[in-house]
């Protein structure tokens, strides 16, 4: 039982981790990658549709990214999309390709980057520390029905507080990495 409460929360651990990696793979460095702009979403027909869905993304050059939507009718509503969100990138659009002229970062910008990323683990460190609180709500729930001993329930508690720990040390190896890429110049 206590396995089971154990695994459970490893695997919402994991998830997190996952959702941490692919959030800030988002997040602009000094280098042109497509996953800069694969979540964006684009309201296209009135759905909110993840850009990679609606074109081919690519970084033919360091600096540039392409986008070549699938349906040509949808170039502008791209491009708008590309405007309000928060890249800070200008597109231009030739009517069926959409460049993306990647500048060198700032130094005041690559410190606001390093803000967000502090804030996306922080987040992901909290939400850790939720999954941590639910296995131990649950540990002792199940110790008051009986179904454990106080030695079993205090054993799962340490295992589940080592689990823990690991998942905010990884976060945080995440997310110094992330930082250095940011700064580098």
């Amino acid at each position: 039982m206590i396995k089971d409460l154990v695994k459970e929360s490893r695997g919402r651990m994991e998830k997190t981790v996952e959702a941490l990696r692919d959030d800030l793979q988002g997040i602009r460095t000094g280098r042109a990658s497509p996953a800069l702009v694969e979540k964006l979403l684009v309201d296209y027909y009135g759905v909110p549709t993840p850009l990679q869905q609606l074109a081919a993304i690519s970084a033919p050059e360091p600096r540039l990214l392409t986008i070549r939507p699938w349906d040509a009718s949808t170039v502008s509503t791209i491009e708008k999309a590309i405007l309000k969100s928060d890249l800070g990138l200008t597109p231009n659009n030739d009517g069926k390709l959409i460049r993306l002229a990647i500048p060198r970062l700032t130094e005041e910008r690559r410190r606001d980057l390093v803000k967000i990323v502090a804030r996306r683990v922080e987040e992901s460190r909290v939400a850790g520390r939720n999954v941590r609180r639910d296995a131990m709500d649950d540990l002792r729930e199940i110790e008051k029905e009986g179904l454990i001993s106080e030695d079993e329930m205090y054993k799962g508690r340490d295992e589940i507080q080592e689990l823990t720990d690991d998942f905010i040390k990884q976060v945080d190896e995440i997310g110094s990495a992330k930082e250095a890429e940011v700064m580098e110049v």
